[in-house]
């Protein structure tokens, strides 16, 4: 099964939302980080298409339709060159503040938390933070350079993919600018709103150690 839909917005730009839209619109799965804890074989996967193997894509996408948020996001020119045919979808934020204000404090937050004792969660929180060092800036929990590196993704995004591909999507449209996109009709309930910041954190256990 090819892609049809490669995400290639970072994460915390609405990618859980757009999970389940895309899911909604397209009749099938859509690949996310949370996908991962669910499917510990795909994180060795995972480390090999860091250390630069191009060969992990068919293992990792069967059974799926689209994918969004990291580690895949990381990897948008890759799947690009290797599913020609799928629309390159670019999620942000309002403003490279506001996602900054979401990131830092849920993925940077977990990240800089103690390693899990679950072997498995401990190697993909290793794998996540080689993902954000190596595609996306070496010190990526410091905010200028996560700003930096956030306007540098989305500006080669758009530079690189021809715009008769790209569907951007900013978090709030709610279906207008994916359906049209996509070519489909807008569905008539309300487009998802998932996994805000605040349940982020609940879901991590956060906030509970504060």
């Amino acid at each position: 099964m090819a892609l049809k839909v490669i995400g290639a917005g970072l994460g915390r730009t609405g990618t859980s939302s757009l999970k389940t839209a895309l899911e909604q619109l397209l009749g099938g799965r859509c690949y996310h980080m949370y996908e991962v804890r669910g499917r510990p074989e795909d994180v060795p996967r995972w480390e090999r298409a860091v250390a630069g193997s191009e060969e992990e894509w068919e293992g990792i996408f069967e059974g799926f339709d689209a994918t969004v948020d990291w580690p895949a996001a990381s990897f948008w020119p890759e799947l690009a060159a290797a599913y020609p045919s799928a629309p390159v979808l670019l999620s942000r934020r309002e403003s490279a503040e506001s996602w900054w204000a979401s990131m830092e404090k849920t993925i940077v937050a977990v990240m800089g938390e103690p390693p899990p004792e679950d072997p498995q969660l401990a190697r993909q929180r290793r794998m996540t933070k080689a993902v954000l060092a190596q595609r996306f800036d070496e010190r990526w929990w410091e905010r200028d350079r996560a700003l930096a590196a956030y306007e540098r993704h989305n500006e080669r995004v758009r530079r690189e993919v021809p715009s008769e591909r790209l569907i951007e999507w900013t978090a709030g449209d709610g279906w207008g600018p994916l359906c049209e996109g996509l070519g489909v009709a807008e569905p008539a309930e309300p487009f998802p709103h998932l996994n805000t910041t605040r349940e982020f954190r609940e879901i991590v256990g956060l906030d509970e150690q504060g």
